[in-house]
């Protein structure tokens, strides 16, 4: 069969024939349709991810969709390296397997798994919104930000504020469910302004971004609290702009801010389990956020080192084929 492999960390991968996989006791065989390329799976196969190890070679590719040998259709969640996705077959444990609902489109799920869950998970299990809270979105305008204001406002949120750098992306925003936009350019006084006047009394922020637009979104928000003594919960979710953040001690006592992390190890793999079944449930009665690309999985070397504008995403077609897709694929029953 064959598969993407890494053979130097940092590298692209190459389409090569490799061995088949066996399934261990507790494992079935899966025909891997559809796995996407975005961040996560750049960074484990760069050895640059939290989680991650340094075993050469890889198969990249964290989830995917794929069919089992009785014809169900099932997504594969969140392999470990260096087994990964982007193979034609792969030996997943049998109790690890989801079913897809019915109608659902393979490429279009394995597009809006990722960005989708670290939204819903986030949401959901960290920062529990109520209905009826307001939301600021911290790097609204990549897939996962698109996907987070359209979970944010389905979830009830009763006011979503939507900050990035794209203006383009921005003034689309509205029709995900944004009431308010934050550009991320000028100077810091008028980033920190502009947040003080459109997300003063934000309940949650969810943010993909950290690094400086944090700092100027959180100095915004407190400058123009209204009550400085309202709960603000903020949940870490990526690190776009940048790995580290300065957050001044007087920040932390003069307000009730309550910071907290969403990723792999953030959550038991149980509650983790559980979240990602019932987004699958939930995928039907969602528009998509995100422009898919699908392509045969021989041409990966050359697209991972091409990668498409932010709010698209590429996924590969291990099996059958591989038919290019342009335009958006619909996460529902009229997308099949």
């Amino acid at each position: 069969m064959y598969a993407a492999v890494v053979h130097a960390l940092g590298q692209p991968p190459r389409y090569e024939s490799v061995p088949e996989p066996v399934p261990e006791p507790g494992e079935v065989l899966v025909e891997m349709l559809a796995a996407a390329l975005y961040p996560l799976v750049r960074s484990f196969a760069s050895g640059g991810h939290y989680t991650g190890g340094d075993a050469l070679p890889l198969t990249p590719g964290f989830d995917g969709v794929g069919r089992t040998a009785d014809g169900a259709l099932v997504y594969v969640p969140a392999t470990e390296p260096p087994r990964g996705t982007m193979a034609e077959r792969l030996a997943v444990p049998a109790a690890a397997l989801m079913p897809v609902p019915d109608g659902l489109d393979p490429v279009a799920v394995a597009a809006a798994m990722n960005p989708a869950s670290s939204a819903w998970i986030a949401l959901r299990e960290r920062a529990r919104l109520r209905p009826g809270e307001s939301v600021l979105v911290l790097g609204a305008t990549g897939n996962a930000g698109r996907a987070a204001v359209r979970l944010a406002r389905d979830q009830g949120a009763a006011e979503v504020v939507a900050a990035g750098r794209d203006p383009r992306a921005l003034q689309a925003l509205g029709g995900l469910g944004a009431d308010r936009t934050v550009a991320l350019d000028g100077s810091d006084e008028e980033i920190a302004a502009a947040f003080g006047s459109a997300a003063a009394d934000a309940d949650v922020v969810l943010d993909y971004l950290w690094d400086r637009p944090a700092e100027l979104a959180l100095d915004g928000i407190l400058r123009r609290r209204t009550d400085l003594a309202r709960p603000l919960r903020w949940v870490q979710i990526g690190s776009a702009a940048g790995p580290d953040m300065t957050l001044p001690s007087a920040w932390l006592r003069k307000a009730d801010v309550s910071i907290c992390g969403s990723g792999l190890g953030s959550i038991p793999a149980s509650r983790r389990a559980a979240a990602l079944r019932d987004l699958l449930a939930h995928l039907p009665s969602l528009e998509p956020t995100t422009e898919v690309t699908a392509l045969p999985l021989s041409e990966v070397e050359e697209a991972w080192q091409s990668p498409l504008p932010s709010g698209s995403r590429i996924v590969f077609v291990p099996s059958g084929g591989g038919a290019r897709a342009a335009g958006a694929s619909q996460v529902s029953a009229a997308g099949a």
